[in-house]
């Protein structure tokens, strides 16, 4: 038997799935961190299971999160993507998933590539917490808190502090899998 953490509904496939393979593993690739940070700023008001489910739709949509195609994204397409009841239908955030393409290729001049403005933040290793029990685990962090705001200065879009820490976590640079977790 596998021991998950316990927030993982262990009867849904994809999500256990997603916990196993993809959750809390540090990921290097600016493409694969930006579908994350999108991802997760869909999720704002709404449960991770909605945006697993529709995750294929948003990929076919977004241009499997090319950076540089979802900044040159057309106001036809996002009408397009508004119209779309296969992904998560909010304009606010799709307008920000646009918006924040075109400050990533800022951070990517800037950094050299996403991965390592976040690594830095990070001296290049996972931090990796006493996580006892998943309602241990707080919904920010004073870190996530100063990139948030960083990011709101680069003028990104819809990633407040716990949008950060669930995006931290998810792209591994946070290892709040609980102590018990085949997969700490």
């Amino acid at each position: 038997m596998v021991n998950r953490c316990r927030w993982v509904p262990t009867d849904n496939k994809r999500y256990c799935d997603y916990h196993d393979k993809e959750w809390g593993k540090p990921i290097g690739d600016d493409q694969k961190l930006f579908e994350l940070l999108c991802l997760e700023s869909y999720q704002s008001g709404l449960s991770w299971l909605t945006v697993l489910n529709k995750r294929q739709a948003f990929n076919r949509v977004f241009h499997n999160y090319d950076i540089e195609r979802v900044a040159q994204f057309s106001l036809s397409e996002l009408e397009e993507a508004l119209q779309n009841p296969d992904i998560i239908r909010h304009k606010l955030k799709l307008e920000a998933t646009v918006n924040n393409a075109k400050q990533v290729l800022k951070i990517q001049d800037e950094f050299g590539s996403l991965s390592h403005y976040f690594w830095d933040y990070f001296d290049g290793k996972p931090l990796i917490n006493n996580v006892p029990t998943y309602k241990d685990v707080p919904s920010s962090t004073d870190l996530s808190k100063q990139i948030a705001s960083d990011l709101k200065k680069r003028r990104f879009k819809f990633l407040g502090p716990t949008t950060i820490y669930s995006f931290l976590q998810a792209a591994g640079f946070v290892n709040d899998h609980e102590n018990d977790c085949d997969f700490k």
